[in-house]
């Protein structure tokens, strides 16, 4: 488990690195900022969330304790004002973010209740298990840089390695250290690799239900589009998209394809205001001393986080 004391060791460590008070945890030389800005990297989100349902404990606690289907657009606005607000933000408001989710992770515990894969009816869960956690974080991690390079030229290998070694920083923020973390892009890519044909991911009857309603349209005008369903299903591993029992047929893989022909065409020629989010938006005039983001930034924050400033409270 992370506790408090490891979360406050580990967040020492992000401070001292950090590129400055104003400039937060990554700063705009990073390669975070350059990848994490684009709002193409949302084409890989549902993959993430199917992938953090595929291990049961993750299922177990987002069935038991999450607000995402009676709330999704608030639990959409909560979790990217969390990561934006440890990426984009001040120092201080990235390590409020992370404190403020190790609390709320805290509180999130319970039982298994019923056998899934390796894990045994009964067994404990808790949000700030180092396992869980770590498979969090690959998620994002590995789905952003997909979604990335399906739209935008692909990083090299040397950027590769240079955006995990950064990545690594982003996993202090939920508390995770060095010896949490494979060492490089080679070892982070075996691990993913080894958990993607291991049976830790086992799809549940509660996290294909939880799929289902999300991918599905937890409220009939939330439904995504045929292409972005047949998109996600056709980026999880073959097993687990049987799991989830998402077909993916000819008429499918064609809607994404078409899809994807028109944002690679369109998507890099969209203006800033469009293209990138508003959270690195706001990072930016931030930097150059202004007092508050303009209206047009406020507007598509409250779209992105739900409110209409990142920055906006207080500190902790």
């Amino acid at each position: 488990m992370v506790s408090a004391n490891d979360l406050e060791l580990a967040l020492d460590k992000v401070r001292a690195d950090a590129a400055g008070p104003v400039a937060g945890v990554f700063g705009p030389d990073t390669l975070t900022w350059r990848i994490d800005r684009e709002a193409a990297v949302f084409l890989g989100a549902g993959r993430a969330l199917l992938l953090q349902l595929a291990h049961p404990w993750v299922a177990a606690a987002i069935a038991e304790h999450s607000t995402t289907l009676a709330d999704p657009i608030g639990r959409f606005h909560r979790t990217f004002d969390v990561v934006f607000a440890m990426v984009f933000g001040s120092l201080d408001r990235a390590l409020l973010s992370a404190r403020q989710l190790h609390r709320r992770h805290t509180m999130i515990v319970g039982e298994m209740p019923e056998t899934v894969g390796p894990f045994a009816a009964g067994s404990r869960y808790c949000a700030n298990d180092i396992p869980s956690l770590r498979w969090v974080h690959a998620t994002l991690t590995e789905s952003a840089l997909m979604a990335h390079d399906l739209v935008l030229p692909p990083l090299s290998i040397e950027e590769r390695e240079r955006y995990w070694t950064e990545s690594r920083t982003f996993g202090a923020l939920f508390g995770l250290t060095g010896d949490d973390l494979p060492a490089d892009w080679a070892g982070f890519a075996a691990y993913t690799a080894a958990m993607a044909q291991s049976e830790t991911l086992t799809v549940s009857p509660a996290a294909r239900e939880i799929a289902a309603k999300i991918l599905g349209g937890a409220r009939p005008w939330l439904r995504p589009p045929r292409w972005y369903r047949a998109l996600t299903a056709g980026m999880l591993p073959e097993h687990l998209r049987a799991g989830f029992a998402l077909a993916l047929d000819e008429r499918d893989v064609r809607s994404a394809d078409r899809a994807l022909r028109w944002i690679r065409r369109v998507y890099p020629k969209l203006p800033g205001r469009l293209r990138y989010a508003s959270p690195y938006q706001e990072a930016q005039a931030r930097l150059r001393g202004e007092a508050q983001p303009d209206w047009m930034i406020r507007c598509l924050n409250r779209a992105w986080i739900g409110r209409p400033q990142m920055d906006q409270r207080g500190k902790g």
